[in-house]
C-alpha cells in the first residue's frame, strides 16, 4: 500500500486547478439526503498521456459533508476514455483506483487499452482523483518537505530520537489541521464510497463496473457492502483485509516487508558477476545494515542518510520492478562511492510532494481510532522490530501523525459481501503490502467471488502485467462475467505464475518485471503510484 513518500510529488494530470472549496450559494441546486450532482461539463484534459487516448476531463461536483447535502461543495476530478466497440456491445462504465489511500487515480482511465483481446473497448473508462487528492478541489498539502534530506534516524535508539519524531509527528498533524481545516473530518473510506455513488449517478448509470488496486480494493469492498445493487463486475488487485483496519494492517506489513527483503538480497547475491555485493543473502543483507549505519556518521551527498538509503529500498519489497534500479544504485555507492542513482531514486521533497500522504494520513487517521497511548506503539514496534527490523520504525512513523490527528473519527464498515455479485480478487501469495491472509478472508466474506493467487511472488497489485494466466481470466471476467470455479476450503481458486524477477545478464539488460516495459499498467505505476 504504501510507496516512498519523498517520490508522492504532486503531478496534476487532466484540468489545471487552482482555488478552494465552493460556497454552497454557488451551487444551482440545495440537495437532499439523497444528493444528486449535476452532469459533469466534460472538456479537454490537459495530460498529454491523457489527451493521447482521446480522454476527456471533467468534475463531478459532491458535498463536502454528505450529512448536509446542501452546504460547502468540493469538485472531484474525473477523466473519461470512452468505450471503442459497438453500441451493442457496450458494458457501461468502469471506475478505476489505484490506491493509497491518497493516490491519483485520473490517468488511470486509460487503462482501457491494457485490457488482453480488446475486452477493455467495451467500457468507458473512468479515473478519478479522489477527494483532497491531485486535481480535486481543494487539493490538500501540509508540508511538502516533511521528507526531506538526511532526516533524523528512524529507529529510536535514544530518547531524543523518540521526541524528535514525537514532535515532528505533531508539527505535520498540526500543520494539516491549519491547511485542510473542515476538509479533515471528511476524508473517510465512506466520504470516497459516497463520492463514487456520486460519479455513477453524474454519469447516468444504474450500476458501475470498478477495479481497485490495494486501498483501492477496500474501497470496492465497502462500497459493495453499502450498494450491492449498484455493481456489476469487481476486480480487486492486492486485497486489504479488512480486520486490520489500519493499526494492524501496518504492524503485519512489517513483517512480509523483512521477508521479501530476504527475497531481494537473494536475488542480488545471484547476479553477484553484476552487482558485486556479495554471493549469498546473508551478506548482501549485512552490507545493506553496514552500509546504513555509516550513513548514519556520513550522509552521502550530505542527502541520502539511513532514512533515505532505507526508503530507497522499500520499493523492493513492493514490487519486482525496479529491483535492477535499486541494486545498480546499491552497487554504485557501495563500490564506487558514486551516490548518483541514489539521488536519483529519492526525488528532492518540495512544495505539494506531500499531497499523496496528506490524504493517506487523512483517511486512515480517521477511518478508525488508532490507540491513543504512545506506549503502546512503542512496545509493539519495538517487539516486531527485534525480529523484523528492515521497515518496522520506518512504518511506525509514517504513521504516528495518527497520534495527534484533528479530524473527526468514525467507526469502519462491517464488510460483508453476501450480496454481491461475482467479484474477481488478485493475490502474490507474499505480497507485502497488502498480506495474503487478507485476500483469503476477503474470498469469505464474498461468497461469490474468486482469487487468484500469483504462487510464490512478492510483487503487490501485479496484474495487468503480462502473465497471460491472470490477465486473460481478467479479460474473460470482463468481457462474459465467466470466473474460473470456485473451490472449496479457504484458499485461491486458481493459481498463476507471480510478476517474474528480472534477470540483468538478459541481452535487453531490461526484462518485463524490471521495467514493466509492454505493460501500461506498470508504465501507469511508475508514473503515479500507490502511496500504500
Amino acid at each position: 500500500m504504501r510507496r516512498l513518500l519523498a517520490a508522492t510529488v504532486a503531478t496534476t494530470v487532466g484540468l489545471a486547478l487552482g482555488g478552494s472549496m465552493i460556497p454552497a450559494a454557488a451551487q444551482a441546486h440545495s440537495g437532499t439526503p439523497s444528493y444528486t450532482p449535476p452532469p459533469i461539463a466534460w472538456g479537454t484534459c490537459t495530460n498529454a498521456t491523457l489527451k493521447a487516448r482521446g480522454a476527456e476531463c471533467g468534475f463531478v461536483i459532491v458535498p463536502l459533508d454528505y450529512a448536509r447535502p446542501g452546504g460547502t461543495k468540493i469538485k472531484i476530478a474525473v477523466s473519461r476514455v470512452k468505450a471503442k466497440s459497438p453500441a451493442a456491445d457496450y458494458q457501461g462504465v468502469m471506475l478505476v483506483n489505484p490506491g493509497g489511500p491518497g493516490g491519483s487515480g485520473l490517468i488511470y482511465s486509460v487503462l482501457q487499452s491494457a485490457i488482453p483481446n480488446n475486452a477493455g473497448l467495451d467500457y468507458d473508462w473512468i479515473g478519478f482523483d479522489p477527494r483532497g487528492v491531485g486535481s480535486s478541489v481543494p487539493s490538500l498539502s501540509c508540508d511538502g518537505n516533511v521528507a526531506g534530506y538526511n532526516r533524523p534516524y528512524y529507529v529510536p535508539v535514544n530518547r531524543q530520537l523518540e521526541k524528535t519524531w514525537l514532535a515532528r509527528s505533531k508539527a505535520y498533524a498540526q500543520a494539516c489541521a491549519r491547511a485542510g481545516g473542515p476538509l479533515l473530518d471528511h476524508l473517510k473510506t465512506t466520504d470516497n464510497v459516497a463520492d463514487m455513488e456520486s460519479i455513477r449517478k453524474a454519469l447516468g448509470q444504474k450500476q458501475i463496473n470498478f477495479y481497485g488496486f490495494s486501498y483501492g480494493t477496500y474501497l470496492g469492498q465497502v462500497y459493495a457492502t453499502l450498494h450491492p445493487a449498484q455493481v456489476r463486475r469487481m476486480v480487486f488487485d492486492g486485497v486489504v483485509d479488512p480486520r486490520g483496519v489500519w493499526y494492524d494492517a501496518n504492524l503485519s506489513q512489517d513483517v512480509q516487508f523483512d521477508k521479501n527483503m530476504d527475497t531481494y538480497f537473494a536475488w542480488v547475491a545471484k547476479y553477484d558477476s553484476v552487482y558485486h555485493l556479495g554471493t549469498t543473502g546473508k551478506a548482501v543483507k549485512a552490507k545493506y545494515y553496514a552500509t546504513l549505519q555509516k550513513l548514519r556518521v556520513a550522509p552521502a551527498e550530505g542527502k541520502i542518510g539511513p532514512d533515505e538509503w532505507n526508503d530507497i529500498f522499500v520499493s523492493a519489497g513492493y514490487y519486482v520492478y525496479g529491483w535492477e534500479d535499486v541494486a545498480t544504485a546499491f552497487s554504485a555507492y557501495v563500490n564506487s562511492g558514486d551516490a548518483s542513482g541514489l539521488l536519483e531514486l529519492y526525488s528532492e521533497p518540495g512544495p505539494g510532494a506531500d499531497n499523496g500522504y496528506a490524504i493517506y494520513l487523512g483517511t486512515q487517521c480517521t477511518d478508525v481510532q488508532w490507540p491513543t497511548s504512545w506506549n503502546k506503539w512503542k512496545r509493539d514496534n519495538w517487539r516486531i522490530y527485534q525480529k523484523y527490523p528492515f521497515i518496522t520504525w520506518n512504518n511506525a512513523w509514517y504513521n504516528a501523525p495518527c497520534l495527534f490527528w484533528k479530524g473527526d473519527v468514525g467507526k469502519p464498515v462491517g464488510v460483508n459481501g453476501k450480496k454481491a455479485p461475482p467479484i474477481l480478487m488478485i493475490a502474490e501469495t507474499n505480497d507485502a503490502a497488502t498480506p495474503y491472509p487478507g485476500a483469503i478472508e476477503v474470498r469469505k466474506r464474498f461468497p461469490r467471488s474468486v482469487l487468484i493467487e500469483g504462487v510464490g511472488g512478492t510483487t503487490h497489485s501485479g496484474s495487468l502485467s503480462g502473465i497471460a494466466c491472470t490477465d486473460d481470466t481478467i479479460a474473460a471476467y470482463l468481457d462474459t462475467g465467466a470466473l474460473p470455479a470456485r473451490v472449496h476450503g479457504n484458499r485461491s481458486d486458481k493459481q498463476c505464475a507471480p510478476v517474474p524477477q528480472p534477470d540483468p545478464t538478459a541481452a535487453a539488460a531490461k526484462s518485463l518485471a524490471s521495467t514493466g516495459s509492454g505493460s501500461l499498467k506498470a508504465t501507469l505505476r511508475n508514473a503515479a503510484p500507490p502511496v500504500r
